[in-house]
């Protein structure tokens, strides 16, 4: 039952937080609960969709703690790296073409249908649309993490990563008005997989100097070096 309420204790163990906080937050209205029976109760699609929403401005220890709860909860290792598999040079560009955002988002899907991993091209482009209609993935430092709602256990043969750079900025939505020209399209097969990958990549672009890094390589490989390199700062940061 993939969508079933957690308790406070579940959702604590998920999210490796600490409960009382998470009591709090769920008092304040930040964080979508219900009460059952004087219980909290709180949906998994809900979460789902109220972590996909606020990981990108989550304080960087709050990630870290979210990273380290799904870890658990998935029951891999902790410094068991995430991104550094899903790297693929055919999935990566540094010439993004594209002067808008379904244009953006064409291309991203075409790069991840490079790697072989996506059976159907068309549902993995209509989930990535419909979740920019909901709320844009751009944030700030002019980066966005286009992703589906939900997982496509049906649509792909694994998870898959595709990371596109702009010459110019585009366009994006982004909350602080300004252009987007780093892309890092996701697309899982199941929740916790999904969530684990937003995390960590958050985690690693919450770095100026490392993401100014990204938009002055000039490869692929050197993309998929300086990403490597940073997964592994992040999990030697977390031990």
């Amino acid at each position: 039952m993939p969508y079933r309420n957690l308790t406070l204790q579940d959702l604590a163990r998920m999210l490796g937080a600490d409960a009382r906080r998470l009591e709090r937050m769920a008092a304040g209205g930040e964080i979508p609960c219900q009460k059952v029976g004087g219980q909290l109760r709180f949906n998994r699609a809900e979460i789902t969709e109220w972590l996909q929403q606020n990981m990108a401005t989550m304080h960087r220890d709050h990630l870290a703690e979210v990273d380290a709860g799904i870890t658990a909860h998935r029951e891999v290792h902790e410094e068991e790296p995430i991104v550094t598999p899903l790297l693929r040079p055919e999935a990566i560009t540094t010439q993004l073409h594209a002067r808008g955002k379904t244009g953006v988002l064409k291309e991203l899907v075409a790069l991840a249908t490079e790697t072989g991993l996506v059976y159907d091209d068309q549902p993995l482009l209509e989930a990535v649309q419909a979740r920019e209609e909901l709320c844009t993935t751009a944030v700030e430092g002019g980066i966005a993490i286009p992703h589906p709602r939900r997982p496509l256990p049906y649509d792909l043969a694994d998870s898959v990563l595709a990371i596109a750079r702009a010459g110019r900025g585009i366009v994006f939505g982004a909350l602080d008005g300004k252009l987007t020209d780093l892309f890092f399209l996701t697309a899982s097969q199941d929740d916790h997989h999904h969530l684990h990958l937003l995390a960590r990549l958050c985690r690693m672009l919450h770095d100026e100097k490392w993401v100014e890094e990204l938009r002055h390589a000039e490869t692929a490989e050197e993309i998929i070096e300086l990403m490597t390199q940073r997964e592994q700062v992040v999990l030697a940061q977390s031990r």
